[in-house]
């Protein structure tokens, strides 16, 4: 077993810190002002200015694995950038992951790095021409509206957003929320995820269609806050969709009724992404304890020679490194064996890295005192977009069913033993 990086992935990883070094670290002064003054949803100038200077040497688009086009449809349009495995774009995710702006720099950001998978895995050549080019080019942004406020979405067979034909086209109707990126100026299109057969089996009701932004009927009801926190200028909204009428040609991605197959597609890498940039965030906040720690003192000696603070700090480093080689493991076997082979992974590591990066972030405030409750130290917030990640993307408790099913699946005789009396337990007493 080889835990070195491979010479690809050393040189990449030296690019993108060098970067991270020169523009990024420099820029969120500017950053921060330039969010705070005037309009809170906009376009902000300096994130701009480094998205040019990220194109410009060639770190761009580095989420898009390779050979990623769907065999049965039309997937001759030519992509900039790495075209990356999950293994080898990991670490680069967790450089990103250090400052929360950092990956839409690279283009790399959810949830357009999933909606572009989508649309170059499964879209036509007129939906990459319309949507999948400007998004490869950073012109725009995207949304993915499958949530619902109304229904526990955690089982997505729930949803109860309505995709009706008519005639040639499409009419929606539905409400749906924690819609990412909604409140961003420059979100152009959503991938909406909806029952078009009511009739059909469970898995087989719902379809994805693509759906313009400024389509008649599509309607932000707000920006939901996340702890006192609006993610501006990026932001999470609750879109109402009434009577919203987009053609089926344009709009309808792999078929009707695969709507789940595209969601599995989706969701697999999007995690791997999410979690090595929160072992990035989780590095940051370790690093902001121990400066902390060293610099105050209590009772006469340094915090940090507390024995309660090792402890803290010995566990907080060995929750990292535990994490990001579960991380890359779960990368690897992706890359290998695929999605589905990899779904127990995927899962472990989906659960335990937001709870490890928690655990950091909530130490660090502790470390801090009454600055860390601040916005001073940034770990308030770094540790409200963490816990949101306990639920973004199945929550804990539906990737921990999948885990321990998969654990009891090893002792099949027992497993049909219980079935059996629990059928047994099911038949009516007057038949016995």
């Amino acid at each position: 077993m080889d835990f070195d990086y491979s010479p690809r992935q050393k040189e990449l990883i030296a690019r993108v810190s060098a970067f991270m070094d020169e523009h990024i670290y420099p820029a969120v002064p500017t950053y921060e002002q330039q969010h705070e003054e005037g309009e809170r949803w906009k376009v902000i100038p300096v994130l701009e200015e480094l998205k040019a200077k990220a194109k410009a040497a060639g770190l761009w688009n580095m989420f898009m694995p390779p050979s990623s086009g769907h065999p049965h449809l039309d997937d001759t349009f030519v992509f900039e950038g790495e075209q990356l495995t999950n293994l080898e774009y990991a670490p680069l995710a967790e450089i990103m992951g250090r400052v929360s702006f950092a990956s839409e720099v690279f283009n790399c950001s959810a949830p357009d790095t999933g909606n572009m998978e989508v649309l170059n895995r499964f879209g036509t050549r007129e939906q990459k021409e319309r949507w999948l080019r400007p998004l490869m080019n950073g012109d725009i942004r995207s949304a993915f509206l499958m949530t619902e406020p109304l229904v526990a979405s955690s089982d997505a067979t729930n949803i109860e957003t309505r995709i009706d034909r008519d005639g040639d086209d499409y009419v929606i109707n539905g409400r749906k929320w924690w819609s990412s990126g909604v409140g961003d100026p420059r979100c152009k299109v959503a991938i909406v995820m909806g029952k078009t057969n009511l009739d059909a089996a469970k898995h087989q009701q719902q379809s994805q269609v693509l759906v313009p932004m400024d389509a008649p009927g599509m309607k932000v009801l707000r920006m939901l806050p996340v702890f006192g926190y609006d993610d501006a200028p990026h932001g999470h909204a609750e879109v109402l969709l009434e009577n919203v009428r987009v053609p089926i040609a344009d709009s309808l991605l792999l078929g009707e009724g695969r709507g789940f197959e595209i969601s599995q597609a989706r969701l697999g890498p999007g995690r791997i992404h999410h979690c090595m940039r929160t072992i990035g965030a989780a590095e940051v906040a370790l690093e902001k304890m121990c400066k902390r720690l060293m610099s105050r003192k209590a009772f006469g000696k340094y915090i940090s020679e507390h024995s309660v603070w090792e402890e803290r700090v010995a566990r907080a480093r060995i929750d990292i490194e535990v994490t990001r080689l579960l991380c890359l493991k779960a990368a690897d076997m992706m890359d290998k064996a695929g999605n589905k082979v990899a779904r127990l992974e995927i899962s472990m590591i989906k659960v335990k890295a937001p709870t490890m990066a928690l655990q950091v972030i909530d130490d660090a405030i502790q470390a801090f005192g009454g600055a860390g409750v601040t916005s001073d130290p940034g770990l308030a917030r770094a540790y409200a977009n963490q816990r949101t990640l306990r639920l973004a993307d199945g929550p804990d408790e539906v990737h921990n069913r999948t885990i321990a099913r998969m654990e009891f699946a090893k002792y099949g005789d027992l497993a049909q033993k219980i079935r059996a009396e629990r059928d047994a337990e099911r038949v009516p007493v007057g038949s016995r």
